[in-house]
């Protein structure tokens, strides 16, 4: 891959720009239907891969936007200020696009990368087993030598697009050497043998399909492994790294978008004749929550910043995972308890921002699991 590269301030500003405007404008006023409904958003995705939005940390030449990953963080906070769920699914397409565009061989990124960036491909990313989430080296799911192909059996859960994308890139197992025997496959949606079950019934992002998927003798043809045999777990925690930045990114998108309604109602609500805003109480709260958004952007844009300079960011972006993802779930509470008793109903989005806020203080890696990562990496020191 070639080194990322700087873009002037003015061509960013553009960029981030025409997110806002797009959050603004074709995202925020359908996204409380679409959610209510569990309505899938393709065609919200399709406009993204249109405006080049879906490609943005790769390379020009395969369709790719060629901005440093700070610039894309930021064009994907806007999204997700407007409509967490398009913006988990920016991120998570961004990872699926990640294994292919880094360790891709140059014919495998012809052939399927255009598409994958430009938003005709919506993928998703296959590495959780109904028995190995965190434990990723502890997955099952079998992909067994047959002539061109892999015979792949096995199940994997909790899938962001599980049964409405094009394609997965799926982790499995092609030898029983632990953390060494497993692959990365980039399985066509259309594979026969591939199935999705029900959807997840959640608690938030209703509008964000998880389901498990169903192998059952895939044939998946030989020529769709990503790097070499056993380079599967680098390749699923490299992946990880840079995602942890998305949902970081999509976390305080959230909380600003939970602290600009607060701030909204506190204003314009009033008690003993004066905008509630004015108490101490409500002031010092809305200080907290712009606080927290404040740190937690400037702690994933640091990250961002370092792997944008090749520097190592592991550490930081589960710094910043953590960080942002807690940040998110105390300020849209607290977004409800501004609101009062208005804030407990659907009449104001905050209640629904307060049930997104709780996934990505899991997904991606838990909170704990952040913390313990975080622990080890001082221990090397």
């Amino acid at each position: 891959m070639p080194a990322e590269r700087t873009l002037p301030n003015t061509e960013a500003e553009d960029l981030i720009a025409l997110a806002r405007e797009i959050a603004r404008e074709e995202l925020a006023p359908v996204a409380g239907e679409f959610e209510q409904a569990h309505r899938f958003p393709r065609e919200q995705f399709r406009l993204l891969g249109k405006s080049g939005l879906l490609g943005l940390p790769y390379p020009e030449r395969w369709g790719g936007g060629d901005v440093p990953y700070e610039v894309y963080l930021q064009a994907l906070e806007e999204i997700a200020s407007a409509w967490m769920s398009v913006g988990v699914g920016m991120s998570v397409h961004t990872m699926s696009c990640f294994a292919l565009a880094y360790y891709g061989t140059e014919q495998q990124r012809d052939r399927w990368l255009p598409d994958m960036l430009s938003g005709q491909l919506l993928g998703a990313y296959a590495l959780s087993e109904p028995h190995a989430g965190s434990d990723a080296a502890a997955l099952t799911t079998r992909a067994e030598p047959d002539g061109e192909h892999y015979v792949v059996n096995g199940t994997k859960a909790w899938i962001t697009h599980g049964g409405e994308a094009d394609y997965y890139t799926t982790m499995v197992r092609t030898d029983p050497d632990g953390s060494k025997g497993i692959s990365c496959l980039l399985v066509d949606a259309g594979t026969d043998g591939l199935s999705a079950a029900p959807p997840e019934q959640k608690m938030g992002m209703t509008a964000s399909t998880t389901a498990q998927l169903v192998f059952s003798d895939a044939r998946v043809e030989r020529e769709r492994l990503i790097g070499d045999e056993g380079s599967g777990l680098r390749i699923a925690l490299d992946s990880l790294a840079s995602g942890r930045l998305g949902i970081a990114a999509c976390s305080v998108g959230l909380a600003q978008a939970a602290l600009d309604e607060a701030v909204a109602y506190a204003t314009q609500r009033t008690q003993f004749g004066t905008p509630i805003i004015d108490f101490q109480g409500i002031e010092f709260l809305l200080a907290d929550m712009a606080a927290a958004v404040e740190s937690s952007r400037a702690t994933y844009l640091e990250a961002a910043r370092r792997k944008d300079r090749g520097l190592p960011f592991g550490r930081q972006a589960s710094i910043a995972k953590l960080v942002a993802t807690d940040s998110a779930m105390k300020v849209t509470t607290d977004a409800v308890q501004v609101l009062g008793g208005a804030g407990y109903t659907r009449d104001f989005p905050v209640e629904r921002y307060m049930r997104e806020a709780k996934v990505p203080q899991i997904f991606e890696g838990t909170n704990q699991i952040q913390r313990m990562v975080i622990a080890r990496e001082l221990r090397r020191g």
